[in-house]
């Protein structure tokens, strides 16, 4: 069974303000980062963040947390999607962004806006989650599919509900003689990058287009912009096929993907193991924390439909006060309350889970000057 995966932005905003008020009695220090009970934060000021949508539900959690304990500082975070959260966080708009798919290696390089002249690149896993393959049909709440058959419906293949390839993999459901229509994201997104890595690695006879963070434009099917035009889009047209964070999935019909010899269900769990297995990407410097994912394994309770969302940040900003209040905040939210508040309220597996991770994503934030 999927573990349930809240979709709620204000609840999770509400229930991590509570969340927080406990934090804060858990700790003692006077450097303003959230735990604090040596009194009033010294940090003041302002974050302009934005990119991942799929963080959306995260950041609510961190930022209710971290302001809870810096009232005086304001984190404004904006769910433009990934790849407009790289391209303000290269001109300077943004100080802080969010991105499901990370900047590449030469990318890396810079220059960014914000950052000092010759500083490297942080970017940190904050943020682990399944990508539910979703749909909407009457009287149906779970598939099952392999990698192939998901790659053929979503490159035209396979264009009805009753084809013969579903009904295979689900003797036991009623198939309706449906057109199935595809949707998927309108915009830059790191979602579809991750998505069409998983198509691209576990189905490559049936998905022959490279992993990318825009849609296929020879394909056909609905476009929609952000994880929430996705969700609508599916939800309001029967017969709809589509992919999103899972933290947006509630309510749907989801698949179960095939891996091995079995159906695995999304779960922040199943999504974590397939962290787990992978390995940090080489090539990129220590404060550079990016994970290859492996999309093909076979090992049991995996869901390799999976993103890791990153936030990058320079090593050391060209304006020193926003190095101070930029760390201070990926301080909280690499820690064990912040990635717990995140997986409570947005169902996404703490990167905690996997020390060395962890470890690897501390020492880059706490690098930042």
């Amino acid at each position: 069974m999927k573990k349930p995966i809240l979709m709620a932005v204000t609840a999770a905003f509400a229930l991590a303000l509570s969340a927080c008020a406990t934090n804060e009695n858990t700790s003692s220090n006077d450097t303003g980062t959230p735990g604090s009970t040596s009194g009033a934060s010294s940090l003041s000021g302002t974050i302009n963040a934005g990119g991942s949508s799929a963080q959306t539900a995260a950041q609510e959690a961190w930022r209710a947390g971290f302001q809870a304990a810096n009232p005086n500082v304001t984190v404004n975070y904006d769910p433009t999607g990934s790849g407009t959260g790289r391209t303000n966080f290269t001109s300077g708009g943004y100080v802080l962004a969010g991105t499901d798919a990370a900047f590449t290696v030469d990318q890396a390089s810079g220059p960014f806006a914000a950052c000092a002249s010759g500083s490297a690149l942080v970017e940190v896993p904050a943020y682990i989650s399944p990508i539910a393959v979703v749909f909407t049909l009457n009287g149906i709440t779970s598939l099952n599919m392999d990698a192939a058959t998901i790659a053929k419906i979503f490159s035209d293949q396979i264009t009805n509900w009753n084809d013969p390839a579903i009904a295979a993999l689900n003797p036991s459901a009623t198939l309706p003689d449906l057109a199935i229509t595809p949707v998927h994201r309108s915009d830059d997104s790191g979602t579809t990058q991750n998505f069409t890595d998983y198509l691209a690695q576990a189905a490559p006879d049936s998905w022959t287009w490279p992993s990318a963070q825009t849609w296929p434009t020879t394909l056909t099917g609905e476009a929609a912009e952000k994880t929430q035009g996705v969700r609508e889009t599916v939800m309001a047209t029967s017969g709809a096929f589509g992919y999103i964070d899972a933290s947006q999935a509630s309510g749907m019909g989801s698949v179960s993907v095939k891996v091995g010899d079995a159906y695995v269900a999304y779960s922040s769990q199943a999504a974590a193991a397939a962290v787990g297995q992978s390995p940090i990407e080489s090539g990129r410097a220590p404060t550079d924390v990016v994970v290859d994912l492996d999309r093909t394994t076979t090992s049991t309770g995996v869901y390799p439909v999976v993103l890791v969302s990153y936030l990058a940040a320079c090593q050391t900003y060209a304006n020193a006060s926003d190095g101070t209040l930029v760390k201070a905040y990926l301080t909280y939210v690499t820690s064990s309350d912040g990635q717990q508040a995140a997986a409570d309220h947005a169902g996404s597996a703490p990167i905690s889970s996997d020390p060395d991770l962890a470890a690897k994503a501390i020492a880059a934030v706490n690098a930042i000057s």
